[in-house]
């Protein structure tokens, strides 16, 4: 039986090292492909909704849609009551999408809607963090969860800047979930069921470059009707889930002083280190494990050599 000296370990470690390094890069680096400078479609082509607070109506017929499209455990009771909470907290696992109803100090008497949603990033964070792709940036825009590829790290929940993801917490089998702007009826040639199911026009579907000139154009026609901002235009790298509205969006429950750069910028060179420490890491246990094993071997014959 040949005897391996440290050398030759070391070597075919390193080899070993070397071919499984690309390999692990490409499993981590899945997810994000779909963004302004991935593989997917152009940001301006992917698929996008544009909602206009001020044609919203507060009627909930998207959320009614929304939770019979996905089978959302929310009867019509609970979604007409309307949302407990007026921001992100008021989604869930059962709670995909909400209209929040805001009373306006300068004038008790009326009423602005939002919305909250997933965002659908340009350059979504969670998946830039996600280590196995189960979040992934599909080719059209949609961000979508792949549960058959998920850990449960919930690495996802902490990257998003608009705080949309959920963990179901009370599952013994818990998933993450979220909106995926309907990606199957979208594949299918159909529009998100949300946007179907607006009988006010405050939500409709195109490319992101079409809704954004639609955006600007409805600004640039009612300059006073509209704050001069499109909110999902630039917040954390661009979304595909773009806003109007009538009055500031913090007031509105939005997230202000995002910046326009995408937290994928900086998750992603934190990931793309993992695969070198994961390696680095088992060749320092193998070698450890190894110098262990040859210690206990050499062992015995020092104690004969001594006897001698």
């Amino acid at each position: 039986m040949s005897v391996w000296t440290r050398r030759d370990f070391l070597n075919k470690a390193g080899a070993a090292v070397v071919c499984a390094t690309p390999i692990a890069e490409v499993e981590l680096s899945h997810g994000g492909d779909g963004g302004e400078g991935g593989a997917g479609e152009p940001a301006g082509q992917q698929a996008a909704i544009l909602y206009d607070s001020t044609l919203c109506i507060g009627c909930r017929a998207c959320e009614l849609g929304c939770a019979e499209e996905n089978q959302l455990a929310r009867s019509p009771e609970e979604i007409f009551e309307g949302c407990s909470f007026l921001d992100h907290r008021a989604l869930g696992p059962e709670v995909y999408s909400c209209v929040t109803q805001h009373a306006l100090p300068a004038d008790p008497s009326h009423v602005a809607f939002g919305k909250v949603q997933c965002m659908h990033c340009l350059d979504p964070g969670c998946a830039s963090v996600c280590p196995v792709g189960a979040l992934e940036k599909t080719y059209g825009g949609p961000v979508v969860w792949h549960p058959d590829l998920c850990l449960g790290c919930r690495y996802c929940m902490m990257s998003c800047p608009f705080h949309v993801p959920r963990f179901e917490w009370g599952s013994v089998n818990p998933r993450i979930r979220k909106c995926d702007m309907c990606h199957e009826r979208i594949q299918g040639g159909e529009r998100p069921v949300c946007v179907d199911m607006c009988p006010s026009g405050a939500l409709i579907f195109g490319t992101r470059e079409e809704l954004l000139l639609e955006a600007h154009r409805r600004i640039a026609e009612k300059p006073r009707g509209y704050v001069h901002h499109v909110y999902g235009e630039e917040e954390a790298g661009g979304t595909t889930v773009l806003h109007l509205a009538a009055y500031p969006f913090e007031t509105l429950g939005y997230r202000s002083g995002l910046p326009s750069v995408s937290p994928a910028s900086a998750t992603r060179p934190a990931m793309a280190a993992i695969p070198f420490v994961l390696n680095g890491l088992a060749l320092f246990l193998g070698a450890s494990a190894w110098l262990t094993r040859r210690k206990g071997r050499l062992q015995p014959l020092k104690s004969e050599e001594d006897e001698l």
